[in-house]
C-alpha cells in the first residue's frame, strides 16, 4: 500500500529538476518543441505554473510512499482551481521512480489521489497524456478517465 505524503523542500527540488526534464523530452518527442530551446520553455512553463514553489496556492505536491518500508516511489503534482460546476484538479504530473514502475504503484498513487481530492470536495480531475505515452493512457483509462478531446497530426 502506498500513502500520499506533502513534498519537503529537498523532494520539491529533486521534483523539479526531474519534472522539466521529463516535460521537455517529452514535448519534443510530440514534435511540439525543438530541442534546442525545449529546456528553457519547460522551465518557463514550470515556473508559471509554481509561481512560489512549493508553496504556491492551489498547488499540491506530495511524495508517492510505500508505507511498509516508508520508501519513496514516486510524485504527484495536482492543482485545484474552481471550475463550472466546483472545485476541480488537474494533474500535472504523476511519476513512477523506474525500480517501481509495472507493480501497481502507479494505480494505487490515482486511487490515493481520488481520495485526496474527495476530502478537498473536488468534483472532477482532469490531466494531460501525451500521445506517446500509451502505458500511461491505458492507466488513466482503467482508472475511469474519458478522452475528452484529441489533437492529431502527421509528418510530411
Amino acid at each position: 500500500m502506498i500513502k500520499l505524503v506533502q513534498m519537503d523542500e529537498a523532494t520539491f527540488q529533486f521534483f523539479m529538476s526531474q519534472s522539466t526534464s521529463d516535460f521537455a523530452e517529452e514535448k519534443v518527442k510530440s514534435g511540439a518543441w525543438e530541442p534546442d530551446n525545449a529546456m528553457k520553455q519547460s522551465k518557463e512553463a514550470m515556473t508559471r505554473f509554481l509561481p512560489r514553489g512549493l508553496h504556491t496556492e492551489g498547488a499540491y505536491l506530495y511524495s508517492v510512499v510505500e508505507e511498509e518500508g516508508d520508501t519513496h516511489v514516486g510524485y504527484i503534482w495536482f492543482n485545484v482551481t474552481e471550475g463550472r460546476l466546483g472545485r476541480e484538479a488537474f494533474i500535472y504530473d504523476i511519476y513512477i521512480y523506474e525500480p517501481f514502475q509495472g507493480k501497481g504503484y502507479g494505480k494505487q498513487a490515482m486511487q490515493a489521489l481520488d481520495e485526496e481530492a474527495r476530502k478537498m470536495n473536488v468534483r472532477k480531475i482532469g490531466l494531460h497524456v501525451f500521445g506517446q505515452n500509451q502505458r500511461a493512457f491505458e492507466l488513466y483509462k482503467k482508472m475511469g478517465y474519458g478522452v475528452t478531446d484529441i489533437t492529431m497530426s502527421k509528418e510530411l
